[in-house]
This record gives structure tokens, sequence and C-alpha cells, in this order.
């Protein structure tokens, strides 16, 4: 049977305080306290004091951290302080009127003496005095148990299953066919902003392009690669894999745009695009975390792909990418 949820005391925040200037881990606190580890990082992390003009003062202080949790429990609990508010709202619950609905009407009543957040409402119909009196079952959906409110997608939706890396047809897989490549995204420190590299590489001839971008949303990123690589032949751009991040949602664009397949590794197996990943390890030589991308030229960043393109490869038999990549393009040209 599931333990009831307690509320740390003033002596076990000042317990936790002076464990935390000791140094003592998390862990080791929560068994002084005889808590879950989970407790005490919420609890930490909710009533950490941050003080912008006197940064030295900052930290984790007991009276200050129980200020704060009574602050947060006081304004949850605005329909328990109010009998006369508590009653008008379970009245309208049980008449069919959502919380949305409540609190707009309290909005506009000239008269009304409160005002309340629909939030707040919810949170009272879900606690152990609204389930004792089972309001949940007057909301629309009539659910018992609060469902999250910022759920996770379903990501079989976003990469679907015929779009896997095992469905890929054996002349990608084995490298014989030109025009596939393969694409990951390069990330920087968040003192640099949203400024990134995209890396692609050719499978085939291990050709390597490298694009910086201002935005790591995916439909610009997306449209960055249909401008740059739609010079290209159409059998020179059949196919890129990428791996599952959130950066290649809009992947659908690239055949919209260019008439390029997408394909996708297995979660948590960047191992399975091992070509652009290891070109990704060559490139942080020059372009280190902690690079400001914007300041750089862009002659910099041409210098980066011509020096690995110009580096002859053993798989290669010693040819350059750039000379097996130009052998390549001339096959497609029309005789």
């Amino acid at each position: 049977m599931r333990r009831p949820y307690r509320k740390l005391t003033l002596d076990e925040r000042r317990i936790l305080a002076t464990m935390l200037q000791a140094k003592a881990t998390k862990t080791k606190i929560a068994e002084v306290l005889g808590r879950d580890r989970s407790t005490i990082h919420r609890e930490i992390k909710r009533n950490w004091w941050h003080d912008e003009e006197v940064p030295q003062a900052a930290g984790y202080w007991h009276v200050t951290a129980q200020t704060l949790a009574d602050r947060r429990y006081l304004k949850r609990r605005k329909l328990e302080q109010h009998e006369d508010l508590r009653n008008e709202v379970i009245g309208k619950l049980k008449t069919g009127w959502s919380p949305e609905q409540i609190t707009g009407r309290l909005k506009i009543e000239p008269c009304a003496p409160y005002r309340i957040c629909h939030e707040t409402i919810y949170q009272y119909v879900y606690s152990e005095s609204g389930q004792s009196q089972e309001l949940g079952r007057y909301l629309p959906e009539r659910r018992r148990k609060r469902k999250p409110r910022y759920a996770r997608k379903v990501r079989d939706r976003v990469f679907p299953l015929e779009t896997s890396i095992h469905n890929r047809p054996d002349e990608i897989n084995d490298r014989s066919q030109f025009g596939n490549w393969e694409g990951d995204l390069m990330i920087f420190e968040r003192a640099q902003g949203n400024a990134n590299v995209a890396t692609l590489i050719e499978r085939k001839t291990r050709y390597t392009v490298l694009l910086r971008n201002n935005d790591r949303k995916s439909r610009p990123l997306m449209n960055k690669l249909v401008n740059e690589m739609s010079p290209l032949p159409a059998d020179a751009r059949r196919s890129i894999t990428f791996d599952r991040g959130f950066e290649f949602t809009s992947w659908r664009e690239l055949h919209k745009g260019m008439g390029t397949k997408s394909w996708f590794c297995d979660p948590q197996a960047p191992w399975q695009k091992g070509s652009v990943e290891n070109m990704n390890k060559r490139v942080r030589r020059y372009l280190p975390r902690d690079t400001a991308l914007l300041s750089l030229p862009n002659r910099y960043m041409k210098s980066i792909c011509d020096r690995r393109n110009a580096t002859p490869r053993k798989c290669l038999g010693y040819r350059t990418p750039a000379e097996a990549f130009r052998d390549e393009l001339m096959k497609l040209e029309p005789r």
C-alpha cells in the first residue's frame, strides 16, 4: 500500500541545510531523514534561494525554504480557506460547469469577492479533500486520477516503422549505391545560443558537408538542407539517415522539397550511423563545444570541409573523398 506523502518539517529542513553545508550527498541526506532521494532533490530544487543582487547569499536556507513552501501551500489551499468560494465552486461543478467556465465567470461577475485560477480548482479536486467528496466525477472527462498536462508525444508517429534503418535497402547498407547520406547535428555550449552545425557525409565516397545554422528547430534545419542540397542531381541525394532527435522530426520536408528519403536509427543507437559520428569527432578538433560559431567567417567553415575532403582514405584506395565524389557525379552526367 502506498504511503501518504508528508511535507518536510522545519526540523527536517534544518538538518537538510546543515548536511548540505557539510557536502553530504542527497542519498545520505535521504537516509538520515528517512525520505526518498527524489524528495530531497525536489526540495532543494524548489526551495533554493536565488539572490541576484548578492550571489554569495544564494543557497538552501531552512527558514527561507519553509517560508517558500508555506507560501505555495496557502496559494493552493485558497478553496479551503474560503468556505463560501468553495461551496460556489463545488456547486458549479455539480451542475456540469468546467473549471475554466467557473473561473471565467468569476472574472466578469461584478460582485464576485474572489478570483481563482482553474488550475487551483483542479488541484483541489484531486487533493485528499476533493477525492473524499469524489469531485472528479463532475469534471468533463470524469477521471479519478489526474492526467499529466505535458505528456510526451508518441515517437512512433513521428518516426514510423517504415522509415526504420532495418528497412533500409541493401544497396545503401553495403555502400554500393551513390547518393545516400548520413546526417547529424553538432551542438555547442548554451552560451553560444542556438547556433549549431549540421554534418552530412555521403556513405560511399565519405564526402563531407558542414552547414552552420542559427536555429535548432527542425523545420528551419530541413529547409537549410533542402536549399544546400537541391543543386545536386537527384541521384546524388537519394536519402539521408538520421538519429531520432527532435531536430529531425520535420523529415518529411526533405521529400517534399527535393524528393530525398529519410531513414532513422534505433533509439539510443548512434553507432548505426557510424560514418557521421566518426566525422563529428574529427571536426571537433577544429570546432570544440565552446566555439563561438557566429564569429567564425564562412571561409573557416569551408576550409574545414576542404581539409577533410582532401584527406586520402584507405577505404577509397587512398583516393580523397573529393576525388571519389567528383567521379561519381561524372557517372551521373548524361552521355
